[in-house]
This record gives structure tokens, C-alpha cells and sequence, in this order.
């Protein structure tokens, strides 16, 4: 009999709700308890489809002194399935410390398909995705020019996630360090009813977004260098 899994990582809608899968679905009515980044993100998203069930929080701060009760929990029988706001948990998001943390304990671990922002921005963006890198969030301030540095020879097209507030220093540092011509896209409100896909040179992105007032999440892909 093949070992039972005790942490479930089921990613969430980044938008639109009817991209949640049954079998998520069927995953958050069978478990025991959710861990959730917010607990009212998460609880309107079961509200929606009609599921009650305990919710924690499970955040960047508070995660490293949960993670010990979590798995002592598991240990007794307990299963939990693990969400983040939108997408794909540890995926730039909480979640990377609990799976290495069950995998030392011999807990078995199972990761649902599903959401994730950086792939239709990807896709959307018409820059080449045979081969990419995907960088998240850049450092804020240690080591972000450094970071930037490094990345200004890479051939590979590049992906970033960035916030409303700082996405025109994010788009004038790129362009500082990648040149302005370089080809890009920026893509927000992914599966929402006011998605946008803003594809040109750095410059001209940038000269888009100035004076505009920007919400939602942030995908920047950015081609290589050729």
C-alpha cells in the first residue's frame, strides 16, 4: 500500500475563478486543514464553491515557527493542503520550508498542477520561451544591482514578478542595465477581465506606464540578449 499524503500543495486561481480544478476542489473537501497565506483570501475562495473548512495561516511571517507544529500534526494523522493567495505556493510565495521540512521527516508531499502567474505571461508575451529563466522578485535593495549586473549578458529570455508601486524603477533600471531597445512585455490582471499585455522596447513600456496608474500583480518577461 503506497504511503498516504499528508501535504497537499494545490495552487489557486491568480484571477479568474473557474480556473481552480476539481480536483482541488475534491482535495480541499477531503483534508483535514488548509494553511493559507491569507485566511481571507482563501476563505472567500471556499465560500465560493461552497467548502467549510479550518483554515491557518501560513505566511512569510510566521512560517518558520510554524512549520514544527504543522508537521508534528502530520505526524499524528493530520493532512493539510497548502495555498498561497494565487498560484502556485513556493512559487515565490510561502511554502518552500514546509515541503523540505516533511521530506526530512518522510512525510509524502503531492503538488497539484495548476496556476501559475509567469507561464501565460510568458506565452502572451511573443518573446522566444524555448528557453528561460525565472528570476521572481528581484532583491530590493542588497545585492539588486549586483543581480542586475549579471543578468545584462544573459541570452535567455528573462522573467520577473514586480509590484504596482515599483514597476517603473524596476522598468528604468532594466533599461539602465539591458539598454532601452531591448524587447519586453508586461502583462497584469492575468485571466481578469481587464488583462493587459503591453509588448515593445523597454522604452517604450516605460513611456506606457508613466503616467498611468497601475493594480494587479506584475509578470515583466524580457528577451535576451542576442
Amino acid at each position: 500500500m503506497s504511503q498516504q499524503t499528508q501535504l497537499f500543495i494545490v495552487p489557486t486561481p491568480i484571477g479568474n475563478l473557474e480556473d481552480i480544478t476539481l480536483r482541488a476542489l475534491r482535495v480541499f473537501r477531503e483534508v483535514d486543514y488548509i494553511l493559507a497565506e491569507d485566511t481571507r483570501t482563501t476563505g472567500n475562495l471556499l465560500k465560493h464553491y461552497e467548502i467549510e473548512k479550518k483554515i491557518f495561516p501560513h505566511h512569510q511571517f510566521n512560517e518558520h515557527r510554524a512549520i514544527e507544529n504543522v508537521v508534528e500534526r502530520m505526524k499524528t494523522g493530520a493532512v493539510f493542503a497548502l495555498v498561497s493567495d494565487a498560484g502556485t505556493p513556493s512559487i515565490s510565495d510561502p511554502g518552500f520550508l514546509l515541503v523540505r521540512a516533511c521530506i526530512r521527516e518522510g512525510i509524502r508531499v503531492e503538488c497539484l498542477p495548476g496556476p501559475t502567474a509567469f507561464v501565460p505571461a510568458l506565452v502572451n508575451s511573443g518573446i522566444a520561451n524555448d528557453h528561460f529563466i525565472f528570476e521572481g522578485f528581484l532583491p530590493h535593495k542588497k545585492g539588486r544591482n549586483t543581480r542586475l549586473t549579471s543578468l545584462a549578458c544573459e541570452e535567455k529570455t528573462m522573467i520577473f514578478y514586480e509590484s504596482p508601486h515599483r514597476l517603473i524603477k524596476t522598468l528604468n533600471q532594466l533599461a539602465e542595465y539591458f539598454g532601452e531597445d531591448r524587447y519586453a512585455c508586461v502583462s497584469r490582471e492575468l485571466t481578469k477581465v481587464f488583462e493587459e499585455n503591453i509588448r515593445g522596447t523597454l522604452r517604450e513600456i516605460i513611456d506606457s506606464f508613466e503616467n498611468k496608474m497601475v493594480k494587479g500583480e506584475i509578470v515583466i518577461v524580457v528577451a535576451g540578449k542576442k
